[in-house]
């Protein structure tokens, strides 16, 4: 006759073979005479601790997973920050700087040096020798005249110049300004600034050029203005002073 174990009996045992591997379980041997085998006690005691101890590493367990992707995202948080940004603009701007500095240095004439601005000021503007001959008077006036047509054209040029940039800048702070958007770290966004202010730099630069470049325009007419002025007042001195008078002589009229 088959023995039948009581149903809280059978439940117990399956709880207690789940936990078998884990947890100890308190057994109590029992000899029964005709055949030498092992009963499962069930003690409810034991068997909430044991539940309470699996549930509690189980909340351990987590908690070390959540720690776990936590740092791993930390990680690769740190990862996007230390991200450098693929894209450089250093090379157009220096393009359009170069360009720009190039207008500048074939300045016709009278150059931005100040040696070179001192020696012309001193030989053909300024004050005008009441000595000179009419042709180096003449010769003077043409090449103050020629300085200022020169200075008025280079300005031109570095006009024209700095606005040519202005498409290349345009199209340069689209990409910065994309990059920035979308930048995957911290690094990424600050070069990305960094570089929209050298652009801002190079904007800066030609708009000192185009300054320069009319005023250096502005002071040559003005120049030629006051040193023509100066010539004029020396040109009337000498129609004014009294020179020798009429000598009469003899003229022949007629073949006579």
């Amino acid at each position: 006759m088959t023995r039948r174990m009581h149903p809280i009996s059978r439940m117990a045992g399956a709880s207690m073979l789940a936990l078998a591997l884990a947890f100890p379980v308190t057994l109590t041997p029992i000899l029964t005479s005709p055949a030498h085998a092992w009963r499962i006690v069930y003690d409810p005691s034991n068997y909430a601790q044991n539940v309470l101890t699996a549930a509690r590493t189980l909340e351990q367990i987590n908690n070390q997973i959540t720690s776990l992707q936590n740092e791993a995202q930390m990680l690769i948080n740190q990862a996007r920050n230390l991200t450098s940004l693929p894209h450089s603009s250093l090379q157009q701007l220096q393009q359009n700087v170069s360009r720009t500095q190039q207008l500048l240095g074939e300045a016709q004439n009278l150059a931005y040096d100040v040696g070179q601005i001192d020696q012309a000021f001193q030989n053909q503007y300024g004050n005008v020798a009441l000595s000179s001959t009419d042709a180096q008077l003449v010769a003077d006036a043409r090449s103050r005249w020629e300085n200022t047509v020169g200075g008025l054209q280079d300005a031109m040029r570095v006009q024209a110049g700095v606005v040519g940039n202005i498409d290349a800048n345009r199209s340069e702070m689209t990409d910065l300004v994309s990059e920035s958007q979308n930048a995957v770290g911290a690094l990424q966004a600050t070069q990305a600034g960094n570089q929209l202010l050298a652009l801002q730099s190079q904007q800066i630069s030609d708009l000192i050029a185009v300054v320069s470049a009319n005023g250096r325009a502005d002071a040559l007419s003005e120049a030629e203005r006051a040193t023509a002025a100066q010539q004029g007042r020396i040109q009337r001195e000498r129609f004014l002073t009294s020179g020798t008078g009429y000598q009469p002589g003899n003229a022949r009229m007629f073949n006579n």
